[in-house]
Formats: structure tokens, sequence, C-alpha cells
């Protein structure tokens, strides 16, 4: 009779921090003017449910990071990761045992695409005027909470055909505007 001897793996470093692996990486994706007031935010998950303390939490993330020089901070148990650029503060935040380099990167994917978006003057009347650019670059790069794309580029070229192929029902009044003005200046020009 033959003997089987079985091996037991050792633990993972997941397990080993008591917590399992999740493609849910992104808590928050915040972006917050000079005086720490929210230009945009969006919540992936329910850590902060209410509109209160939502901006409460915005607030007490201001108030630790706008005067420093630092990159990540742990702040109420989460990992955040943030960056400035002339009056805006962008964030991305994660759970307390998130890779923060895969939080840089999507940092580092927002900020690249809407530097190049907005034609490298990322500051916030630029931003303000191009709000459906920054949803839909968002979109592009996290899903959910799942972080779905970390290339500035493919996120432009996504942006640039979504923005093109929007229906007209669903097209801002700006947009029906401009296509209205093409057709018209093309017509006159035949």
């Amino acid at each position: 009779m033959e003997t089987v001897t079985f091996f037991r793996s050792p633990p993972s470093s997941a397990s080993i921090r008591g917590k399992e692996p999740s493609l849910y990486t992104v808590k928050a994706i915040l972006i917050l003017d000079n005086d720490g007031d929210r230009l945009f935010a969006k919540y992936y998950d329910d850590t902060y449910p209410t509109v209160k303390e939502q901006k409460a939490f915005e607030k007490n993330i201001f108030g630790k990071t706008h005067r420093t020089d630092s990159e990540i901070a742990l702040l109420e148990g989460l990992t955040v990761v943030y960056k400035s650029s002339i009056d805006l503060y962008f964030y991305v935040i994660g759970s307390s045992y998130e890779n923060e380099l895969m939080l840089m990167a999507v940092l580092n994917c927002l900020f690249d695409s809407l530097s190049q978006m907005l034609r490298k003057n990322v500051e916030k009347r630029a931003l303000l005027e191009n709000m459906e650019g920054l949803f839909l670059a968002v979109d592009e790069i996290v899903d959910g909470g799942v972080i779905l794309e970390s290339d500035p580029q493919q996120v432009l070229h996504r942006v640039a055909v979504r923005g093109e192929d929007v229906p007209l029902t669903e097209q801002t009044v700006s947009q029906v505007l401009q296509s209205a003005k093409e057709q018209i200046k093309w017509s006159l020009l035949r």
C-alpha cells in the first residue's frame, strides 16, 4: 500500500494580515479646492453613508494633508494617497490594508488624464468648465471601487470615444449646441 503525504502551503500574506484580497480597492475619490470644499467626490462603499459624514471626513482629511509634502497618510483607519496642483487637492482613499502603490497608480492616472484633457492647466476654473470629462475619466478608471484602468492614454481614448457616441437624449445642452454649430458650419461651407 502506498502512503500519500499532503503538504500544507504556507499562509498567504493576506491571511496573515487577517484580510482576504479584494478587487474593491478604492473606497473614494475626492477633489477639493484650496479651502477644503468639495469639487468632486465619489464614494464606493458605505464607510461614510451620509453627506454630513462625508463632508466632515473631507474637512478632516484636508486639515491633515493640505500643509504637508508627503503623498500618503493613514487617517481614520484608511489609507489616503494625495497630490496637489495649484488650487486643487486630489485624493484616492482605500482601506488601511490596501497596497499604497495601487492607490497611487489610480491617483496618477486620474491626474495625468485630467492634465492632458485640460492641456496641462489643472486648476479649479478649468476643471469646473470640464466636469463631464472628469466624470467620464473617473468612470473609466474605477467602477464600484474596482480599478479598471491605470493608463492615462487608454482613459483619454475611451473618454473621447464615449463623448462622441453619446445619444442625443443623454447629451448635455452644451454638447447639443456644439453639435448644432458644427452641422450649421458644414452646411454653410458646402
